[in-house]
């Protein structure tokens, strides 16, 4: 019951603008520590995003860049079971924001609660974190980093318990999922695995001499 929850938001619509990061360690099925930090994108900010988050530029004047904070960030990911809402676009923010000042990516295994919710929720209207967290008694201020990445954490614990789980990792396979990966040069995104195609039968054709002997 060891992972690790993180929520980023943006200034624009570009995945390399992070402008904060919430992270919450849980240890053995409890929150053990929580972090956030606010990021200077060294970009402009979108008004649709400052109206999402209300982060504004003034709030992140003389904060640390990304590559500033990821000798930080990198010890609490490196190794650890990562899950994200809707990870997809964590993760992406993650690697451009490392591919934009060319750092190495770190190694860990992650997992969605979006998709996981999606496969196990079936009665809810939608997965988006406000909804899943309000039928879970989930108190949420959402969009703020910190709020989110806490909310996912209370999500991922509550459908280990729904399944009877005690593994992240586990949950997932046990519902057909493949875990993300993030690696040294590349990366897998959380996945159904795909299953081998079947070798279609090649009917053999009847050799001259057989012919020869039948016709």
């Amino acid at each position: 019951m060891d992972f690790t929850a993180i929520d980023f938001e943006t200034a624009n619509s570009s995945r390399s603008s992070a402008c904060a990061l919430g992270l919450v360690e849980v240890t053995a099925g409890r929150i053990s520590a929580e972090h956030v930090w606010l990021i200077d994108p060294q970009q402009r900010f979108d008004g649709m995003n400052i109206s999402i988050h209300g982060i504004t530029p003034s709030m992140v004047h003389g904060k640390p860049t990304f590559a500033e904070l990821w000798p930080t960030i990198e010890p609490l990911l490196k190794g650890r079971v990562v899950v994200a809402h809707n990870a997809a676009f964590d993760m992406s923010v993650l690697r451009y924001c490392l591919d934009g000042e060319t750092l190495a990516y770190p190694e860990f295994q992650y997992l969605c609660t979006y998709i996981l919710g999606k496969k196990m929720l079936l009665d809810l209207p939608s997965h988006k974190l406000n909804v899943v967290s309000r039928h879970f008694g989930i108190t949420l201020r959402h969009h703020d980093a910190l709020d989110d990445a806490r909310a996912c954490a209370a999500i991922m614990l509550k459908l280990m318990e729904q399944e009877g789980q005690w593994d992240p990792l586990l949950l997932a396979a046990s519902l057909g999922y493949q875990s993300g990966k993030m690696y040294a040069g590349g990366y897998m995104p959380f996945s159904v695995p795909k299953k081998p195609k079947k070798k279609r039968a090649v009917k053999e054709l009847p050799s001259a001499a057989s012919r020869s002997v039948t016709g």
